[in-house]
């Protein structure tokens, strides 16, 4: 066994037993070579792999099946990245899964909420107005409760669901309340601070940070908490194709007249 002749510090051991689950053929040489842990890691090290003088292609396959599934097993690594908001899955207020793909085609706007924030009331008014201004024509506003920025979430999913369906009465999806930053934070707002990073960092600054997301899934635009809800309606516009049609409202009728 290569890993027994190695001392139990050195860092390759726990990776050397993994690939040695199943013996190798004595046709296989040890030597060393350069290799790329992951993409998404792009760290690259040194590592023992095998040179083939005479090893059979089937002992080479399942030695590079064993090893990957391995080394993503126990590095938690893997060669699948999240490409849009739609490959992932989060819970509703009431605690059920919803696919994110179903917002296929619409324009998000996805916003950290909270209940008890300087911010709160005018955000959700106006937030409540941008919606129910564009809701038909395909934008999608979707909240995300958090607790993370001067404790200004502390209630359980049914009292949030409280303060912001009958109190500020909006008609846009609540989801469960999650974490933004930190080792915890939710795997969809990990996706949106790498794709849209801000101001000093991509961590979120405070409640009602905004992440603008276009019809494919891509995070577009990002807005900090003071943003106003009303002054990002442009761009929201623009993203559903509102600005196109309203140009070519004013170029036809001028073009009649001439």
């Amino acid at each position: 066994c290569i890993s027994s002749r190695l001392p139990r510090s050195f860092p390759a051991v726990p990776i050397l037993q993994a690939l040695l689950y199943k013996p190798l053929t004595p046709s296989v040489i040890p030597c060393v070579f350069h290799f790329r842990a992951s993409p998404s890691t792009k760290i690259s090290s040194r590592f023992c792999s095998w040179i083939k003088p005479r090893v059979p292609p089937q002992d080479f396959n399942i030695f590079r099946a064993g090893f990957s599934a391995n080394f993503t097993a126990m590095t938690g690594s893997s060669s699948k990245q999240s490409s849009s908001v739609y490959d992932f899955t989060v819970k509703d207020i009431r605690g059920n899964d919803v696919d994110l793909s179903i917002y296929k085609g619409k324009v998000l706007l996805i916003v950290n909420v909270a209940s008890q924030c300087g911010l709160t009331n005018s955000n959700y008014t106006e937030l409540n107005g941008v919606y129910t201004k564009y809701k038909d024509q395909g934008l999608e506003i979707l909240a995300f409760p958090c607790n993370q920025f001067g404790g200004e979430e502390p209630g359980d999913n049914a009292q949030i669901a409280e303060v912001a369906c009958s109190r500020f009465k909006a008609e846009f999806p609540i989801f469960d309340k999650v974490e933004v930053n930190g080792s915890n934070a939710a795997p969809i707002y990990k996706f949106l601070k790498s794709s849209k990073g801000g101001l000093l960092g991509d961590g979120i600054k405070w409640n009602f940070t905004k992440f603008l997301v276009d019809k494919d899934g891509n995070v577009v635009d990002r807005y900090a908490p003071t943003t106003s809800p009303l002054s990002i309606e442009k761009d929201v516009k623009k993203l559903l194709g509102l600005l196109d049609s309203l140009k070519q409202q004013h170029i036809i009728p001028s073009l009649l007249v001439k």
